[in-house]
């Protein structure tokens, strides 16, 4: 049983941090597209980045295409980098 659960346990952290990094990646996205279409003030990639350290993690790339912006974020756990990216922005025109 100790032999199962030593093995589990780093299996879990990880998975719990992958969920994390996702969770910050999506927020981060979201923030910088808000910066992008102008319904909040300021860059949207220092958004991004300001976002995913309140969640976390740190911005690993970040890249504005007009109001669309996708971000990459990584957070290090158990000596493993934890990658995880979203994108965000308003839907393609003539979707309701």
């Amino acid at each position: 049983m100790l032999a199962l659960a030593s093995l589990l346990l780093p299996l879990s952290i990880v998975l719990s941090a992958k969920h994390r990094a996702a969770g910050a990646a999506d927020a981060a996205a979201l923030g910088a597209a808000d910066v992008a279409v102008g319904a909040l003030p300021g860059i949207p990639c220092d958004s991004a980045a300001a976002v995913a350290r309140a969640n976390g993690a740190a911005l690993s790339a970040c890249r504005v295409d007009g109001a669309v912006v996708t971000v990459r974020v990584v957070i290090l756990v158990l000596g493993f980098d934890v990658r995880a990216s979203a994108t965000a922005g308003p839907p393609p025109s003539g979707v309701n």
